[in-house]
């Protein structure tokens, strides 16, 4: 059992350390997503640690935890690889040429051709053991590299710019800021927008609770103050919602204003409280969450969403 359990540290060993620098290589070719190609902390490729510890979990499980049974998956995934390296090696000196070349192509012909017939034979006889997972598992791999190096390209050719700046016909944004009522961080928002844009909407949505307290506080803190330094008064609107939903709303007033300005940015504020321990978290809601969500879903590329933070001390 001792050498058993060595053996089986030594093999994961070298696939823990290699099967991450693998995955780099692929998604430095766009074939992976580009997380694999990040080192973590640690300075390994984290993602693909991640993924071999989940990937080798699931197939203990899928093979009930007997490892005899994982020996046909392992052939198969072996030889294959032996297979197409040495037909690689094959194209390899077809290419170069030049004297032994010919020598060369003879060896690894032969040694494409063995492991192939070994590949085919561990495939007939053990098929129903577990060489039927190499051969749906391959195939889709293959799909999934393939789109996701599709969808990278599609974001370069959509991205891609080689164009200067244009700096003309440059205006200030119109500002939305939804508010539930008048406290600290609305007034760190509204703050901010001032020095943005002149062109302020500050989004009030009516559920029957706390909006006549606004309008006065808003007449008294906001336009008041405003009015007597000569800036640009924010223009309270309150939607209304018989239902007493939120967020859609808010949403659809936003979406509604960018199809109506279609000349101008729209930039939402988003005022969101920054707690100091995890677990108070658990004690608010998550509505600056959802609707940031929501307007990225719905949104396009005229609205911008800017984080206004509030970070509690206590």
């Amino acid at each position: 059992m001792a050498s058993i359990l060595m053996v089986l540290a030594l093999s994961a060993n070298t696939a823990f350390a290699d099967f991450p620098r693998l995955c780099r290589a692929i998604a430095q070719n766009n074939y992976l997503p580009h997380a694999f190609g990040t080192r973590g902390r640690r300075l390994v490729y984290t993602e693909g640690i991640w993924v071999l510890a989940v990937l080798a979990g699931l197939l203990l499980i899928l093979f009930g935890g007997v490892t005899d049974r994982l020996i046909p998956l392992f052939a198969v995934g072996a030889f294959l690889a032996f297979t197409l390296s040495q037909a690689g090696m094959v194209g390899h000196w077809k290419r170069l040429g030049g004297p032994g070349a010919t020598r060369s192509i003879i060896v690894n012909g032969i040694g494409a051709v063995a492991t192939g017939i070994t590949v085919v034979v561990v495939l007939s006889a053990k098929f129903v053991e577990g060489a039927w997972v190499t051969m749906l598992l391959i195939p889709a791999l293959l799909i999934v590299m393939v789109y996701v190096r599709r969808h990278y390209h599609n974001v370069f050719l959509e991205t891609h710019c080689a164009t200067p700046l244009d700096v003309t016909n440059i205006v200030a944004p119109l500002v939305i800021l939804p508010v539930q009522n008048w406290n600290q961080i609305v007034k760190k928002s509204l703050r901010f927008a001032l020095k943005i844009s002149s062109e302020i909407r500050v989004v009030h949505v009516n559920t029957g609770e706390k909006t006549e307290i606004l309008r006065e506080e808003w007449k008294r803190f906001v336009e008041e103050p405003a009015q007597r330094a000569g800036v640009a008064i924010p223009e309270l609107i309150v939607l209304p919602s018989p239902y007493r939903l939120i967020l859609s709303p808010i949403v659809d007033y936003v979406l509604d204003v960018e199809r109506t300005c279609p000349d101008q940015q729209i930039a939402v504020l988003v005022p969101e409280l920054v707690e100091k321990h995890w677990y108070h978290y658990l004690l608010h809601n998550k509505r600056a969450s959802i609707l940031k969500a929501l307007l990225l879903l719905r949104g396009n590329r005229r609205i911008v969403l800017i984080n206004v933070p509030w970070y509690l001390e206590s």
